[in-house]
């Protein structure tokens, strides 16, 4: 990502931040009040940078693509594997 004239707040390690499995989204305190929020699905597309909806402030995100929890697809295949094999 080409962010060289954005403007980060902060960098927070993924384990500070909180996941949602249903959302599928991490989320982080703003000091605005709100939350500064993250995909999971972009994490795995590279995109390391989390927004807050409510003002300007964005944080990166640091993490390691191994350790992101699988999504929905990935986790019924495995199942499927599982029963028949």
């Amino acid at each position: 990502m080409a962010d060289d004239n954005i403007s980060i707040y902060d960098e927070i390690e993924i384990e500070d931040m909180t996941y949602d499995p249903t959302l599928q989204i991490y989320h982080y305190p703003c000091p605005c009040g709100d939350r500064f929020e993250i995909a999971v699905a972009d994490l795995r597309d590279g995109e390391d940078i989390a927004v807050c909806p409510s003002c300007s402030l964005m944080i990166r995100v640091i993490f390691d693509a191994a350790d992101l929890p699988r999504d929905d697809t990935e986790q019924k295949g495995a199942s499927q594997v599982a029963v028949q094999g």
